[in-house]
């Protein structure tokens, strides 16, 4: 994946005020520190130091202002308020995007002045642009551990209450009210869904279905369009989500759902995720008060979603067998090959492309984000959702929510 660093507005500390005419700004990607965003609000404070070798403060000692003129000199006071003093580990004390509470950006493009900005070590752990490896390569298509399913869907990072790092704090199965989801094979792990659909993400992806997540031939497999797993359910509050089209039901059935509490990097302003909906639904049902729905629910909701929910297209529509776009099947413009094998009929049945969403976050917040999916109406004419290839926004500018078509990686 190809990442920019932009450069963020700074201001000295107190001590440097008269010197602010005199201080750059970081080349190092990312958000605000801790209080800040990408997102139209306050950005932090902080300047640029002195870098060592490798565009990085060396490890162990102080940051320094522009030409060593300032030394910070408590390793105990924070002097750039990313919520990390040098004494914790911050190797560059003057810029908030660089403490071990950030994620590491690896720099692969020119900025605007067509030069690549020099690589540095904003996880200040010595070594630069040290973007992890995947982390869901051996598992299992019946793993039902949710900790497994975070990392199918590309959120390797752990963190926990005792540490300010960031990472997932917990996962777990859920129903739609968030109540635990008993085992299953509503839920599976895929190395590919059929021939022709692929990982975007490291070695496995996450499929929720109302009916059964298996292939044909697998163990658990739905043979019909109408499988039951849980049976009725109960929704959050304010979904089904309404279409502005087609009203659906508030009944739900076979809702199923995972749940992962995160914390951000303190130099992320936002992330994004893909997801692909199929559905035996279409061509017969399209605009009906049952349409399934897939949700992908942030707590706290950020700015321009709907109560929570982050997926749903430029008309409002959520994700069902009406959302806009919805363009995989028998005459539709991407045709029905990514259809082929996956249990639904290229000649009856449909879904979407791969999807995009992203969303805004505060560096350093603790989020929930809840992916559900859900019968809508009725337990019948099941559906099917992919989830993979999250990842932290850490290259600065403002996020905000939006679903659009995505580029597939492979």
């Amino acid at each position: 994946m190809i990442e920019q660093r932009l450069a963020l507005p700074c201001a000295g500390m107190a001590v440097m005020a008269v010197l602010a005419v005199a201080l750059g700004c970081s080349a190092v990607g990312g958000a605000s520190a801790p209080g800040g965003g990408g997102d139209g609000r306050e950005e932090p404070s902080g300047t640029v130091g002195e870098d060592g070798p490798g565009g990085r403060d060396e490890p162990g000692e102080p940051g320094l202002g522009p030409g060593d003129a300032i030394p910070i000199t408590d390793p105990n006071v924070d002097g750039d308020g990313d919520g990390f003093t040098p004494a914790e580990g911050d190797c560059n004390d003057v810029d908030g995007n660089v403490n071990p509470g950030a994620i590491e950006v690896e720099v692969t493009e020119p900025d605007a002045n067509g030069q690549i900005p020099a690589p540095a070590d904003e996880d200040c752990n010595g070594v630069i642009d040290d973007v992890p490896p995947p982390c869901d390569e051996g598992l299992s298509l019946e793993d039902f551990d949710p900790a497994n399913g975070a990392k199918a869907i590309d959120l390797c990072a752990v963190a926990s209450r005792e540490d300010r790092r960031w990472g997932v704090l917990s996962a777990r199965y859920v129903r739609g009210d968030g109540s635990p989801a008993e085992r299953s094979p509503a839920v599976g792990l895929f190395d590919g869904f059929g021939p022709n659909v692929h990982v975007q993400g490291g070695a496995r992806l996450l499929a929720l279905s109302t009916g059964s997540a298996r292939l044909p031939g697998h163990p658990d497999a739905c043979w019909s369009g109408s499988c039951s797993s849980y049976g009725p359910g109960t929704a959050p509050p304010g979904f089904p989500q309404d279409n502005p089209s087609c009203p659906p039901s508030s009944f739900i059935n076979d809702d199923v759902g995972l749940e992962v509490v995160l914390r951000a990097p303190t130099n992320a302003t936002g992330y994004e995720f893909l997801f692909k909906f199929y559905t035996f639904e279409y061509p017969e049902w399209v605009c009906e008060d049952f349409n399934d729905q897939f949700v992908a629910l942030a707590t706290p909701a950020p700015p321009g979603s709907y109560n929570g929910n982050l997926s749903f297209d430029g008309e409002g529509r959520p994700v069902s067998v009406n959302i806009a776009f919805f363009d995989v099947c028998d005459g539709c413009p991407l045709g029905s090959d990514e259809l082929v094998g996956t249990g639904f009929s290229p000649r009856r049945d449909g879904g979407t492309r791969w999807l995009k969403t992203r969303a805004p976050v505060r560096g350093g917040e603790e989020i929930s984000l809840r992916f559900i999916l859900f019968d809508t109406g009725d337990d019948r004419f099941d559906s099917t959702a992919l989830i993979d290839g999250f990842r932290w926004i850490a290259t600065g500018g403002t996020v905000s929510v939006e679903t659009v078509p995505a580029v597939q990686f492979l």
